[in-house]
């Protein structure tokens, strides 16, 4: 069974521990403040769940996920992931994160500042555009009419099609974007963003998404 690390358990980390747990993966959860602060959340989750240092998370990953603030993602261990698939679930909020230099004249995007960072891993953009409490709540079966889409975009095809997988099995309709420099098209405020959209909704949407310099 893949065992998912997560590096932050903040609200996105802690809903998909939760979700994964459900479905029976083993999850590894660290956040930066220790793992003797992450107790209650693993007395929840059960025995699929450990806490652990984020080195430590990282290291015992198939699959990581990077869910903390912009602001600390130089961070993440960078050795442990190498050759590994993470997702980033990150956006960019000025007014939480500060001034951007780079993300405010859209010269690179959120996840391709952790794949500068992580350059032996590869990156997946995800989870990004759902409220965190509806990853556990809004999930429907395959072919369910309701079932809503989300993105995953890389500049891996592999990689893709992991996390692909996982969005199915966590109840959702994967719509895979490549290269990661597209993952824009779903960031904050665009038409897709936090949308319950089906796949043909969130395709259009991203089709018809604009840069904040051309909005």
């Amino acid at each position: 069974m893949t065992t998912i690390g997560l590096i932050g358990a903040g609200h996105i980390g802690g809903q998909i521990a939760r979700k994964a747990v459900s479905l029976g993966y083993d999850v590894v959860v660290s956040n930066r403040r220790g793992p003797e602060t992450l107790t209650d959340l693993i007395d929840e989750l059960g025995p699929h769940a450990r806490a652990a240092t984020p080195e430590e998370a990282a290291e015992a990953a198939d699959l990581a996920v990077v869910t903390i603030p912009l602001k600390a993602v130089e961070s993440v261990p960078v050795t442990p992931l190498i050759g590994k698939i993470v997702i980033d679930t990150n956006n960019y909020y000025p007014q939480r994160d500060g001034q951007i230099a780079v993300l405010d004249d859209e010269s690179t995007t959120t996840s391709e500042l952790l794949q500068a960072h992580l350059p032996g891993s590869f990156v997946v953009k995800a989870f990004n555009h759902i409220p965190a409490a509806q990853i556990t709540t809004e999930g429907r079966p395959a072919g369910d009419p309701d079932r809503r889409a989300l993105v995953a975009a890389s500049d891996s095809a592999v990689a893709l099609s992991v996390v692909a997988r996982l969005l199915d099995a966590f109840g959702f309709d994967p719509v895979p974007v490549q290269p990661l420099s597209e993952g824009w098209r779903i960031q904050r405020d665009t038409p897709g963003y936090v949308q319950p959209f089906s796949a043909p909704q969130l395709v259009h949407a991203l089709a018809v998404a604009k840069r904040y310099r051309d909005a």
